[in-house]
């Protein structure tokens, strides 16, 4: 659901929930001669409430009356909905994320969906939870903690001094060690070792997405996302089942946005 709690007049109004609904009611401008350009800036105000009114009254819903998780206000606001991941769309499954990040990482996230064949919805809301929940909407593309943790780890490859600050976790699903860094160089002609500089697999959107995607198909992830299975996806993502209820949140999300 896209929705947590109300929002409206009287409604809770989280901001997370205001900016999906000026979100949805953005997408659904154009139809049944419904109108309006908001700002998404997550807070209740004059503009978002005559936006809303102005729908309901068109689709027959109460005028006036918060909207809720799974009242007809939301599910005509679902049914505007078009095809494909627009950029908007993103925003509302990585809810959390900066508009700024989302400008950034929409064309990437489209590139990667296709390079790596995630192209079921089933299969881009699970890709889509993990890398929501591993980065934290895009916010993190580089492991917080200064990668020392890792110097001297053998099965990382970590064998040169060094080796685990500069080759420390980084992408949306992160790159971790020597010799994956290497691995992955050599897939897309990078050479993280020597020449390029292992920073950038956080620094460019484009290689912080691609990674993740390599990573999932490395791991054979579309046939469990086929499966809908969000615990083994995590595991092979995670290792463990760490932060499952938060991912299980975001595929929530993706799914009530993408699937039919």
């Amino acid at each position: 659901m896209c929705i947590t709690n109300s929002v409206g007049t009287g409604g809770n109004n989280a901001a997370a929930d205001v900016r999906s609904l000026q979100l949805l009611l953005n997408l659904n401008s154009g139809q049944r001669g419904f109108s309006c350009a908001l700002g998404t800036d997550g807070l209740w105000g004059a503009g978002t409430r005559g936006a809303l009114e102005n729908f309901q009254q068109i689709i027959g819903s109460p005028v006036g009356k918060p909207v809720t998780a799974g009242d007809a206000t939301l599910a005509a606001l679902r049914g505007g909905l078009s095809g494909g991941l627009t950029q908007p769309k993103l925003w509302l499954a990585l809810i959390n994320a900066s508009s700024a990040r989302i400008a950034a990482f929409h064309q990437p996230v489209l590139d990667v969906l296709t390079r790596y064949r995630i192209d079921t919805p089933l299969r881009i809301a699970h890709f889509l939870a993990q890398i929501a929940h591993e980065s934290g909407c895009l916010r993190y593309t580089e492991e917080l903690a200064s990668g020392s943790a890792y110097e001297g780890r053998k099965d990382l490859g970590n064998l040169q001094t060094g080796d685990g600050p500069r080759f420390k976790g980084r992408g949306l699903i992160q790159l971790t060690g020597r010799a994956n860094y290497r691995q992955y160089g050599q897939y897309c002609k990078r050479d993280f070792e020597n020449k390029d500089d292992p920073a950038l697999v956080s620094s460019d959107p484009a290689l912080a997405v691609d990674v993740a995607g390599w990573f999932w198909a490395n791991r054979t992830l579309n046939d469990w996302a086929d499966k809908d299975d969000l615990r083994e996806v995590t595991r092979r993502v995670n290792g463990g089942f760490n932060g499952l209820d938060d991912r299980a949140a975001y595929l929530a999300r993706a799914k009530w946005l993408l699937l039919g």
